[in-house]
């Protein structure tokens, strides 16, 4: 009879122990939330997943080693549609949330309307996308330390267009439009100033709206002006319309825009109108060795890392790294060690100014060409100093341009639809050997998988 009441004892323990949770049982760490702020809907919902997609891979990748200082990442999404006010909503969200960094936002306009709340809030903010300079400069000048952009600013890639269009049409007439958001806005000023800078003057500019879908008046007047080359800055639903309606009544300058056209989305608007559209973007980190493991989770998912997927993974790779270096989730400790560390990510190392921008963004030219079948820009225009041209697999070119005496722009042979490239013309004695040459020669260049066709 006493076994019995002992072992009756025993099992009753252990259930109350099981009911109420025994006190030396592990218990699991709270997830580090991560906010990840975008438009998943509406016109520029194809980015919203990217930036998705790319940090949720990251998350997954860091999870599986453990996480960050002993604990796991969550990620919770936001829709801000592009829309400023909506962004700020979002932001609040993720403050009453307690999020610890959040990735995003896409639209320059929503990021600079959201950064005021994660600054209030006491959140990190990494944009993977936004490059208008007046995010990370305001945050600077207010003494905010928790806004990042790894997206590269306005000024960088606007000095390359510019100065590619001061180059292959000096003394010819260039328009310059806009479409009056904070990015286009910014785009075409850079590239204006960039261009006036190298003696170019243009000599029509106009402003649309975003919306806009009838562009014949503007297209009559830039025909009338003789206009051989047009920046827009942009996103890419009007500037599909734009050259469609372009194309329809015979205007064959050539259009320069930004990243905003580096989107599947462009070619589907645009249809063949789109063919040798030139727009700027950093180059495509899917070539990079340290990016091959992820492409490779990617392609296994039948999905195509295209864009900023995996910038947007890189935003998180940055913060697990920081945290660790700084042994803290303190935003003024994360932050500093930020500021002061370069960081190894899928898009190459990352290394932050004092108003939290990424140093020496590497932009280049890319062209829309036979995108119908490739669903892809096909030739890249850089701006180092390389000698020959690097080939990239079938239909795709990369060529590097040397900004010296004796060079000329020409169009690859065989090509006549290609963008124009800066080739050496003097003899072969005159070339001397040089490090960034040798090491373009050697770079990873693999021709796109061609079993997804998905942005």
């Amino acid at each position: 009879m006493r076994r019995l009441a002992a072992a009756c004892l025993v099992v009753t323990t252990a259930l109350a122990g099981a009911a109420f949770g025994a006190p030396n049982a592990p218990k699991e760490p709270e997830p580090i939330l991560v906010g990840l702020a975008g438009p998943m809907s509406g016109h520029f919902a194809t980015m919203g997943e990217q930036m998705k997609r790319g940090a949720q891979r990251a998350i997954d990748d860091i999870n599986a080693k453990g996480g960050v200082l002993g604990r796991k990442l969550k990620l919770v999404v936001g829709d801000d549609g592009c829309d400023p006010q909506q962004a700020s909503t979002v932001a609040g969200q993720f403050a009453q949330q307690k999020t610890v960094l959040v990735v995003g936002h896409f639209c320059s306009s929503a990021s600079i309307a959201a950064s005021v709340v994660y600054a209030q809030a006491g959140i990190m903010q990494i944009t993977p996308a936004s490059g208008d300079p007046k995010l990370t400069e305001d945050a600077a000048s207010k003494g905010w330390t928790n806004i990042f952009s790894i997206a590269g600013r306005a000024d960088a890639q606007g000095a390359v267009a510019g100065e590619y269009l001061a180059s292959k049409y000096k003394g010819k007439k260039v328009a310059v439009l806009d479409d009056r958001s904070p990015y286009g806005k910014g785009l075409a000023a850079e590239t204006r100033k960039s261009m006036n800078k190298k003696g170019l003057k243009e000599v029509f500019f106009e402003e649309i709206s975003q919306g806009d879908t009838d562009f014949s008046p503007l297209i009559a007047r830039l025909k009338q002006a003789g206009v051989v080359a047009v920046y827009f800055g942009g996103y890419q639903a009007e500037a599909a319309l734009l050259v469609r309606q372009a194309q329809g009544q015979g205007l064959g300058a050539q259009f320069v825009a930004g990243d905003a056209l580096v989107t599947d989305e462009f070619w589907r608007a645009s249809g063949p109108a789109g063919e040798g559209v030139l727009m700027t973007f950093r180059p495509d980190p899917r070539n990079l060795p340290a990016a091959q493991d992820v492409v490779e989770e990617f392609r296994q998912q039948d999905y195509d890392p295209a864009g900023y997927t995996l910038f947007s993974y890189a935003a998180v790779q940055v913060f697990a790294e920081a945290a660790a270096q700084a042994k803290s989730l303190k935003l003024a400790e994360v932050a500093k060690a930020m500021h002061s560390h370069k960081y190894a990510t899928v898009v190459g190392s990352i290394a932050f100014d004092k108003k939290g921008d990424v140093i020496n963004p590497d932009f280049v030219l890319y062209v829309w060409h036979n995108g119908a079948e490739e669903g892809v820009v096909s030739a890249v225009i850089s701006w180092r100093r390389v000698r020959h041209p690097i080939r990239c697999g079938r239909g795709r070119s990369a060529w590097r341009r040397r900004s010296e005496p004796g060079h000329s722009w020409v169009r690859p042979s065989g090509n006549p639809r290609a963008a124009p490239i800066w080739r050496d013309r003097r003899p072969a004695s005159g070339h001397k050997s040089s490090a960034s040459a040798a090491s373009a020669s050697s770079a990873s260049c693999r021709p796109r998988d061609r079993s997804s066709n998905r942005p």
